[in-house]
């Protein structure tokens, strides 16, 4: 396993805020907190941007990617709608989720609330080469359910 240093600054005067972490050993996404400063009710199909109230700095070659927490999903219909959501190795803004009541009733986001997971991952970058044809598969341009179930 590979450990990185992740720089973590609060924004907003937020020191009630946990700093993301790690729920168990076997983790692979620290938690993120909701930072609103009251009570967010979404409704059902509504899409609100979320802060977590934090900025990040990562090391080069690397990304997180914000996620929904599953239980959430599960129980509550909460998910986001650019998932997963990437936060580049450059970008010091707030990070914030864009999150949608996939549920059937209302669901109310409290100050604090563990919504999101940000799991860190390694970033390849390509070299684009144009070419005229590609090199032939078996599959070869079947797609959505081509491949079988």
């Amino acid at each position: 396993m590979t450990r990185v240093i992740l720089k973590v600054k609060r924004l907003n005067n937020n020191p009630d805020l946990p700093l993301p972490s790690y729920q168990s050993d076997g983790s692979s996404g620290l938690d993120l907190r909701a930072a609103v400063n009251k009570d967010l009710t979404l409704q059902p199909g509504n899409i609100e941007l979320i802060p977590i109230g934090l900025s990040i700095s990562l090391p080069e070659g690397y990304e997180a990617q914000i996620r929904p927490r599953s239980g959430l999903a599960l129980r509550d219909g909460l998910g986001f709608v650019n998932s997963p959501g990437t936060i580049d190795a450059d970008y010091r803004g707030e990070i914030s989720v864009i999150a949608i009541n996939w549920g059937k009733k209302p669901l109310t986001i409290k100050r604090g609330e563990r919504i999101a997971q940000m799991v860190i991952s390694k970033v390849s970058k390509a070299t684009v080469e144009e070419v005229s044809e590609l090199d032939g598969t078996k599959r070869g341009e079947g797609g959505f359910g081509h491949s079988g179930t």
